[in-house]
C-alpha cells in the first residue's frame, strides 16, 4: 500500500466519480498500485469512463469481452465486481437521497467499513480506508488506523 497522504483526493462531482474512485481500489486489491496506475486509463476507457449507468447496464457479453481486453485487469471476478458495484453505488443513492448521504448514514468509521464491505464486491478493509480518503471522507489518521488492525 503506497503512503496514504501521497494519494490524490479526487474532487467527487458524481456517482460517476465514486464508481471510478471504487474501482481503482478493486483492482488494486492484491496488485501491485504500480500496474493499476499504468493501465488505468485504458480501464476508464473499456469502462465507458465509469459512467455509473452504463457500467450497472453491461451484459455477461459485455464481461467477457473485457475479459480478453488487454487495455484492463482481465481478473473476470473483479470485472463483474465493477458491474455489482455499479448497481449497488445506484441503489445506495436511490436509497438515501444521494451517494454521500449512504456514506454518511454509519455512526463512525468502523461501521461505515463494516456496511461497505457488506454491500460492495472485492473491496476490503484497506481498500474502504483508501475509498473513503480518496473521496474526500473523515477518515482516522492512517498510522493510528494501521495499529488498530495490529491489535
Amino acid at each position: 500500500m503506497p503512503d496514504v497522504q501521497a494519494l490524490d483526493k479526487e474532487t467527487v462531482n458524481s456517482l460517476d466519480d465514486y464508481l471510478d474512485a471504487m474501482s481503482k481500489v478493486v483492482f488494486q486489491s492484491g496488485m501491485s498500485w504500480k500496474v493499476v496506475d499504468a493501465k488505468w486509463d485504458g480501464i476508464r476507457e473499456a469502462f465507458r469512463g465509469f459512467q455509473v449507468e452504463a457500467v450497472a447496464a453491461m451484459s455477461e457479453h459485455d464481461l467477457e469481452e473485457l475479459a480478453t481486453d488487454t487495455r484492463v485487469i482481465r481478473n473476470r471476478k473483479k470485472l463483474a465486481a465493477i458491474v455489482h458495484n455499479a448497481q449497488t453505488m445506484i441503489r445506495l443513492d436511490s436509497e438515501h437521497g444521494g451517494f454521500k448521504a449512504y456514506l454518511n448514514s454509519q455512526p463512525d468509521f468502523e461501521s461505515q467499513v463494516k456496511d461497505i464491505r457488506k454491500q460492495f464486491k472485492f473491496v476490503g478493509d484497506t481498500g474502504c480506508y483508501v475509498f473513503l480518503y480518496v473521496v474526500g471522507e473523515e477518515v482516522p489518521p492512517h498510522e493510528e488506523w494501521m495499529c488498530s488492525r495490529q491489535g
